[in-house]
């Protein structure tokens, strides 16, 4: 199993925080109607419980921010993705249909309040990755929106260089219908969900829509 690493600058700025790995065998098919179903129903019982000015109070995604200013990054500017899936089910403004494994994140994403890095498995460089800081004029590619500026961020580097942050992942390493091995990077800067219950959230979706073969789990702390 892939093992996370945490650099002194994320010790000092979020030392309480745990990664929930996750890495499973599987399959990535389109995202069918009964899961879209799921994702919708997620959105809407967001949109029930919570309102515009709540989200960023939920625990998970208020100890999100507060990493994101502890490394001195605005996190108005630049969302974790959970506060930003949240934000988009409250506006009624929908989620984008993906494909099933990026639709299962978002789901477990909204009920937890953890932003959570997706990637296949086996386009990641070493079996290592290192959470750290984002650097000045560090490249990044993010999904779907280009160059970002991750100066700032909390950011996993794998020996290739940087993969992901709680605000987007890269291009480089992303789900696509041909993953065949996920790993999944659940940033608990503060604990909201129980980790245990992540886990079996996340199993039960993933048997369900992407023809489960293997699921292992570790927790990592700085």
């Amino acid at each position: 199993m892939i093992t996370v690493r945490f650099d002194n600058e994320i010790q000092q700025a979020a030392p309480s925080m745990e990664v929930l790995a996750i890495e499973a065998e599987l399959t990535n098919p389109p995202t069918s109607d009964a899961l879209w179903a799921e994702v919708t129903d997620t959105a809407s019982g967001i949109a029930r419980k919570y309102s515009l000015q709540q989200i960023n109070k939920r625990p998970a995604i208020a100890a999100t921010r507060a990493a994101y200013k502890a490394l001195g990054k605005e996190p108005n500017r630049y969302r974790p993705s959970a506060e930003a899936l949240c934000r988009r089910a409250v506006k009624g403004m929908g989620l984008y249909r993906i494909d099933s494994l990026v639709d299962i994140i978002n789901i477990v994403s909204m009920q937890s309040g953890y932003s959570i890095g997706g990637f296949d498995a086996d386009i990641i460089d070493g079996d290592t990755v290192t959470l750290g800081r984002g650097r000045q004029a560090e490249p990044f590619e993010a999904i779907g929106r280009g160059q970002l500026n991750i100066e700032g961020l909390p950011v996993y580097r794998d020996d290739t260089g940087p993969i992901g942050t709680p605000t987007s992942d890269h291009e480089r390493t992303k789900l696509t219908p041909e993953t065949r091995h996920l790993l999944m990077l659940v940033n608990i800067y503060g604990i909201e969900m129980p980790p245990e219950e992540v886990e079996c959230i996340t199993r039960r979706l993933l048997e369900k829509y992407c023809s489960l073969s293997s699921f292992s789990t570790k927790l990592f702390r700085p």
